[in-house]
């Protein structure tokens, strides 16, 4: 059993998200918010984290911190120096605790073991790596600067740094992206000393390269029948090799899941600070404007960097919250789930029932799990319960 599986909870276990925008350049699917990598940028950045971080102090009282997650753009591009700053900050309230999961995000043409070592003595034991495809063909149709022989290369970097915990990020229905191209990536991916693994479908956002050119996309992109028979090899391929499937998108080696992302699916609440940066709290929902200047310029003011709010109501919080849940491979202990959330409202009771019948779901023992047909129609399952009312 994992360590923090079996942690004695004595206080509210929350998580922090730091939005750490910087990129060397954007890819052309990407829809975060990110900013060219620039000294006066980062500056700016750690100004309005500091700031941030102390409005935020009194939320803290009563809570631990059992995840942290610096993520982006390329966090691992914020320097040493920087990450080890903000780590200070939550250390000195001691509300960290002694096993924290601490993970960045790198890509591979930023890595190498002189700088890993440098951020694992920072306090990181956890790195996820943007690798998407092994493939040189489809890494440049994805606007994507690092060879395939780098990605081989910075993971091996990573663990010679002396971090074990180490994730890799795939994609695929890549425009041109053919079968064999899914299979020789997966069969270079399964060779390295990995513990967790994310691979999901590329889908096309607004404000994207992508999104301006999706009409000549659509006719390169896998067909359905392709994009599914994608899905269940890698999900064969990567069972077989010791990966296991834990969530709908996640994979790990000896139970090493993610602890910051099986938050997000289990309603931990948590705090994001930086420009863009969502938090969940309290049963709501904010996010910070999306704008690096006017986020430190509303603090400077102190004043909240929010832009956006959301406070779900009751029912429609608890269909999102069961919908959600579900996403994990173990199910949903339903006299737990109810327990920590309230009872199941009749449209969702029918729902379920429906759900089980037409043989989406299972429910054994008062656990509701997905079948095989509802691991791979996993989105259908998810808009029937977010969409059923009373």
């Amino acid at each position: 059993m994992p360590v923090f599986l079996s942690m004695p909870v004595s206080k509210k276990q929350i998580s922090l998200y730091f939005h750490i925008p910087f990129c060397s350049q954007k890819c052309d699917y990407c829809h975060f918010y990110v900013l060219p990598d620039k000294d006066p940028f980062k500056q700016q950045l750690m100004e309005g984290l500091e700031l941030e971080w102390k409005k935020i102090l009194p939320l803290l009282s009563g809570c631990e911190v059992i995840s942290i997650y610096f993520g982006g753009g390329t966090p691992s591009l914020l320097g040493i120096e920087s990450i080890a700053k903000i780590l200070s900050w939550i250390e000195k309230e001691g509300v960290l605790h002694s096993y924290a999961e601490i993970s960045l995000e790198a890509n591979p043409e930023n890595v190498n073991t002189p700088l890993m070592k440098g951020y694992a003595n920072a306090g990181i034991n956890r790195v996820s790596l943007g690798i998407q495809t092994f493939d040189p063909a489809l890494l440049k149709i994805l606007h994507r600067t690092h060879t395939s022989e780098r990605a081989y290369q910075a993971v091996e970097e990573i663990a010679t740094a002396g971090i074990r915990n180490i994730s890799v990020d795939l994609m695929y229905d890549i425009p041109c992206q053919t079968f064999d191209q899914w299979v020789h990536t997966l069969q270079q991916v399964v060779k390295l000393p990995i513990t967790h693994l994310s691979f999901y479908n590329l889908t096309i956002e607004p404000h994207t390269k992508f999104y301006k050119q999706q009409e000549q996309l659509k006719k390169v992109v896998p067909d359905p029948e392709t994009s599914f028979t994608m899905l269940t090899y890698g999900i064969e391929q990567l069972e077989l090799h010791g990966l296991k499937r834990y969530e709908i998108s996640a994979f790990a080696r000896d139970a090493c899941y993610s602890r910051h992302n099986v938050g997000y699916w289990t309603a931990r609440p948590f705090l994001g600070l930086g420009p863009s940066a969502f938090s969940y709290w309290e049963e709501e929902r904010f996010r910070n404007i999306a704008h690096l200047g006017r986020y430190v310029e509303k603090l400077r003011k102190d004043e909240s960097p929010v832009d956006f709010r959301e406070k779900l109501g009751y029912e429609e919080h608890l269909r999102e919250l069961l919908a959600v849940e579900l996403r994990l491979m173990k199910g949903v202990n339903l006299e737990e789930f109810q327990n920590r959330h309230g009872a199941l409202t009749h449209s969702m009771h029918e729902t379920v029932r429906a759900l089980i019948q037409s043989e989406f779901l299972l429910e054994d023992n008062h656990v509701l799990i997905l079948s095989e047909k509802g691991k791979n129609f996993y989105d259908t399952v998810a808009a029937e319960i977010v969409g059923c009312e009373d």
